[in-house]
């Protein structure tokens, strides 16, 4: 048996032009299966993981079997390919993969390039799903919409596009409306899209994308949310007729992502699917998503998220407000080489009462060191708020800090395994 996290780990991780030619290759190889199977096809620059988890929830509470596809993964590879919360096997993996290097090699050689890991992870997904015949696929995209393998798919049942922000944009664009038209790559013919409204020129581009190709476009509006409440435990609200909705996500955003779920849901209703309003109020209950203001230690206030981004910075700094206003802050920041540091520590900064830990993450090749992040950080805030360590000593700090003092870890998600192998 192949051993999988060596395997993968070593297979090719690198980028080529943008193109869905390796997953055409494969799918044609296997008869097209992926026409015969449900899809709700989620993209955005934030959110996408939210909205996966939720409708998932929501569709095995109603007695779904549910295929679930998600990246990154926090600890294992396996963590990305789920079936009503079932991780993929190593052997399923292992045999899946033996199956496929035919191919993957003969790829290779006749086009003269390689397979991707996203490529390769990507296939095992779907031939698992179609294998073990699961009733829905919900798919998260990687990386845009129009070129990202999952894209593969043609008709999905509904496709998904949370907020639109800046990220990856040397690949998807360097404005708002081109990385639109990046994530409207899903929206396919006679189908459905449901959307959060945002700024007029960017939900213009998914008006005119669904126009094009006769896609019935939902549009969820803030006018749609009321009787909005929160504690420690919950958030609560009424979303249109749907009321006494609580969900286990924190932070205001959630909401929104939540009122898109239950949008998608409503859209399935109405296709011949049944899901009742006591399953849309427990998967709302009961969601849980990882790494997003995950505590991890109770008795030192150790708190992860994975906020990679400018616009997810600024929903951490926003939910900071709400949860812990009184606290002393400490954030320990590690960010990827390929990010826009300089803007994401800007963003940080503007907690005046904060304390900011700089590390070069748990692999010095992928991130910005320490040394360039402090270096930067001394524009925004006074040299005495600032420090730079090694990520694991900043970790085994937090273990013992004050009751009056809460930690973030942010800035990656990669860093998930390590910070869980310390804090919990």
């Amino acid at each position: 048996m192949i051993k999988v996290e060596e395997y993968l780990n070593n297979f090719f991780n690198g980028t080529k032009k943008l193109s869905l030619n390796a997953m055409q290759y494969f799918m044609k190889s296997y008869e097209n299966f992926e026409k015969n199977m449900k899809f709700i096809h989620i993209a955005g620059t934030n959110g996408k993981g939210s909205c996966t988890e939720i409708i998932s929830n929501i569709l095995e509470k109603q007695g779904y079997k549910v295929g679930k596809f998600l990246s990154p993964h926090l600890i294992r590879y396996n963590e990305r390919i789920s079936i009503n919360g079932k991780d993929i096997t190593n052997k399923e993996i292992s045999d899946i993969i033996e199956e496929l290097q035919p191919l993957i090699e003969e790829y290779n050689h006749s086009e003269n390039t390689k397979v991707t890991l996203f490529e390769l992870i990507t296939m095992i997904a779907l031939l698992h799903f179609y294998r073990n015949n699961v009733d829905f696929v919900v798919l998260e995209t990687g990386l845009g919409g129009l070129y990202d393998c999952t894209n593969i798919i043609t008709k999905p049942l509904v496709s998904v596009i949370t907020s639109i922000g800046y990220d990856h944009t040397k690949i998807l664009g360097d404005t708002l409306t081109e990385i639109a038209h990046q994530k409207a790559g899903i929206i396919k013919e006679n189908s459905h899209t449901v959307i959060f409204e945002q700024e007029a020129d960017i939900n213009e581009v998914f008006i005119n994308e669904c126009k094009k190709k006769n896609n019935n476009l939902h549009i969820v509006n803030n006018s749609d949310i009321s009787n909005y409440s929160f504690d420690e435990e919950f958030q609560y609200f009424t979303y249109k007729a749907l009321k006494n909705l609580s969900i286990n996500l924190k932070g205001k955003m959630q909401i929104k992502n939540a009122s898109i779920c239950i949008e998608v849901i409503n859209t399935l209703n109405k296709l011949g699917y049944r899901v009742n309003e006591k399953n849309i109020l427990e998967g709302l209950k009961t969601v849980i998503h990882k790494g997003r203001m995950e505590q991890l230690s109770s008795s030192s206030k150790i708190i992860f998220d994975g906020a990679h981004n400018e616009p997810a910075i600024s929903n951490l700094l926003d939910m900071v407000d709400m949860y812990y206003p009184k606290l002393k802050r400490v954030y320990i920041i590690s960010i990827l080489k390929r990010k826009d540091y300089r803007k994401m520590l800007k963003l940080l900064s503007e907690d005046e009462n904060a304390t900011f830990v700089m590390t070069s993450g748990n692999d010095s090749d992928r991130y910005t060191s320490k040394e360039e992040l402090y270096d930067c950080m001394k524009n925004f805030v006074k040299p005495d708020k600032i420090y730079k360590k090694e990520l694991e000593v900043a970790l085994h700090d937090t273990l013992n800090s004050n009751d009056d003092t809460v930690n973030f870890v942010v800035g990656s998600l990669y860093t998930y395994s390590t910070v869980t192998s310390i804090c919990t």
